[in-house]
């Protein structure tokens, strides 16, 4: 949807260029001001499956009113007598026919009940049609909005999340989408009309006016139908994906013409590379497209995308929607996070696509902006509260890093392949989705169980602070233990596996543990003495403060050995440490007395780790001598 989130209008040509997420969340600000906090929000009847809309709707850019005749197919889920619309007063019915018989109807506050003579049965496709009238109220983010743009009218709706009612009845909820629309706009003819789908033509009416039509034959959630009027002009582009070539229309204001013209290549570029990561574009026989209004941001309609003003990252989210929010739309404002961090994070992939350098320094940017307050989930706990549901932070931000943990924890060659299969699953696509329905596709292709994950990041609140203690463990073993704070009290500790890289001047070495639970303790080989230790050094996850200490272990002289683990099967390490010696004869004898290992071990510092590998060795008791100097140590190995 909207990109709120505007937060990242990233440059097209430089990553060096200054951005500014203060400035953006002030212009967002503005958008705010008219936000609801009303009830929830359809109050459309369930007894109702949409099939169909025909719109016919006359408007004048100067004027704030719409008259309209809304054609809708439907059929009964069960028998009845009536079913409701939304529609919000002040906007009046004038009558309601069901083909060419009046009907009775009553209108309150916020919707329309229909009633019919006779019951209708269920499974029967039937239609009305709803004659209505008004000045559209104000709510969400304009819904229907009438303004200028230098000097020239124009009108546009933005629905989402609640507005589709302010201006027309349908029903206005997340449980229903219709098939397929006809949108016929009658205009001044000095405008011209942008909607969903097809433009089939544009037809001169008496008194200076124009018919324009749009078709779209694709399902079609009620806040994503959409119209434009004013002055635009137009230009056309063309994408090859794979054996289509999809037309990429542009309506724009005559002042901004050239803009939209040197900022149009790179979304074909998204284009063919969201194609290539999630599969084929989701409106592929009809087109994708821009409109220009002038609200703060973008709004993903269905093939028509309105945005304000050009750039990368705003147009890479808006056509991410396409895919994530469009074909499949979330089921409940409460996860809109399905929504609206796939688009971003879809437009930091295609940053990072474009700018692969910059990719930590993307990623840091947002990872900021996360956990710049303490708290906070990405479920949203007020749908009633516009602002809190596209809360820029959570929904956005936070969501689209939920989305690079996912795909840490999977890996890409499992992510993206069960991200496919959940877009194209029969039961979900062009339909409705939820964090269930994601989460199951995903447990289902990596065989991971994922509940705590969705728990603690999705549900839960904060983040974590790392701290890692280190040491050397010989010439290239090092043993470290990781705890960890958490920001908010919901979550006590997260489990996470974590990226750690080890370096000096010369080398390094990333490792990566599961990290589930706190002062817990590794050892690992990393083939080289470290200097220094970077937590997450790409940005992966959601976390701050980290920090990592080098611990000085001071050499007791008393000569230790541990085995582990033992009972062995294969192979196995033995731990020395705390020798005051440079080296270390070790051997290892069966039941018999039979010398089965020796070896001389260098010591650094007095410590080294040695893996043995006893897969050859018969079942029973071995003993295991170590020798250093004066010191003699035996321990008991079982295979």
């Amino acid at each position: 949807m909207k990109y709120l989130f505007i937060f990242f209008m990233m440059s097209n040509v430089a990553f060096a260029q200054s951005i500014n997420p203060d400035g953006i969340a002030a212009m967002e600000a503005k958008g705010h001001q008219r936000l609801i906090h009303g009830a929830e929000l359809s109050f459309a009847s369930a007894n109702f499956d949409v099939k169909y809309y025909r719109c016919r709707w006359e408007v004048d850019p100067a004027v704030r009113y719409i008259r309209g005749e809304v054609t809708m197919y439907f059929t009964m889920t069960a028998a009845g007598t009536d079913i409701t619309l939304d529609l919000m007063a002040p906007l009046a019915a004038d009558s309601v026919k069901q083909r060419s018989n009046t009907l009775s109807f009553s209108q309150n506050t916020n919707s329309l009940q229909i009633n019919f003579p006779v019951a209708l049965m269920a499974g029967v496709l039937d239609s009305v049609t709803i004659y209505y009238k008004g000045e559209p109220p104000s709510t969400g983010f304009g819904s229907f909005v009438q303004s200028i743009h230098n000097g020239t009218p124009v009108l546009w709706t933005l629905s989402e999340p609640y507005g589709s009612r302010d201006w027309w009845p349908c029903k206005n909820g997340l449980d229903d989408k219709a098939d397929s629309i006809d949108i016929f706009i009658v205009h001044p003819n000095i405008y011209k009309a942008a909607s969903n789908g097809l433009l089939q033509s544009e037809i001169s009416l008496p008194g200076n006016k124009m018919i324009t039509h749009w078709k779209h034959r694709y399902p079609i959630a009620s806040y994503l139908v959409c119209f434009a009027v004013t002055n635009y002009v137009v230009f056309n582009n063309t994408v090859q994906l794979g054996a289509i070539s999809l037309p990429v229309q542009t309506y724009c204001y005559p002042e901004s013409l050239a803009l939209f013209q040197a900022n149009t290549a790179p979304v074909l570029q998204a284009m063919q590379f969201f194609q290539e990561k999630f599969g084929e574009y989701p409106f592929i026989r009809e087109k994708y497209g821009h409109v220009q209004f002038g609200w703060g941001g973008g709004m993903e309609h269905q093939t028509a995308t309105f945005i304000v003003t050009p750039s990368v990252t705003l147009m890479a989210h808006e056509l991410g929607h396409q895919w994530f929010g469009d074909k499949l739309t979330t089921r409940s404002w409460q996860e809109v996070w399905l929504n609206e961090g796939f688009a971003t994070h879809l437009a930091l992939m295609f940053n990072e696509h474009k700018y692969p350098a910059n990719a930590s320094a993307y990623r840091k940017i947002y990872l900021d902006d996360v956990t710049s307050l303490p708290g906070g989930s990405v479920k949203v706990d007020d749908t009633t509260n516009v602002a809190r549901i596209f809360d820029n932070r959570l929904s956005y931000n936070k969501a689209a890093y939920l989305i690079y943990m996912l795909r840490f924890i999977l890996g890409d060659e499992v992510f993206f392949p069960a991200i496919r299969k959940y877009l194209d699953d029969p039961a979900l696509a062009y339909g409705f989705t939820s964090t269930a329905s994601l989460k199951k596709r995903l447990e289902a292709e990596s065989g991971k169980d994922l509940t705590t994950f969705f728990k603690q990041w999705y549900e839960g609140q904060g983040y974590p602070s790392y701290t890692l203690k280190w040491n050397m463990m010989g010439s290239s073993h090092v043993r470290f233990s990781l705890s960890q704070v958490t920001s908010h009290p919901s979550v006590s500790f997260f489990e996470m596996p974590i990226a750690l890289q080890f370096k000096n001047a010369t080398q390094q070495a990333t490792i990566i543990v599961n990290n589930t639970n706190n002062n817990q303790e590794f050892i690992r080989s990393i083939g080289f003495e470290p200097d220094t230790v970077l937590i997450d050094p790409e940005y992966w996850i959601i976390s701050k403060n980290n920090s990592s200490i080098k611990k000085n272990l001071s050499n007791t002289g008393e000569g230790l050995v541990e085995i582990s683990p033992n009972p062995v099967r294969g192979t196995f390490q033995v731990f020395l440490h705390d020798f005051n010696a440079s080296q270390l004869q070790l051997r290892i004898t069966n039941a018999q007395g039979q010398r089965v290992f020796q070896k001389m071990v260098p010591l650094t510092a007095g410590a080294e780790i040695i893996t043995v590998d006893a897969t050859a060795w018969a079942s029973g008791l071995y003993s295991l001598t170590a020798l250093a100097g004066d010191k003699k140590i035996v321990k008991q190995v079982l295979r």
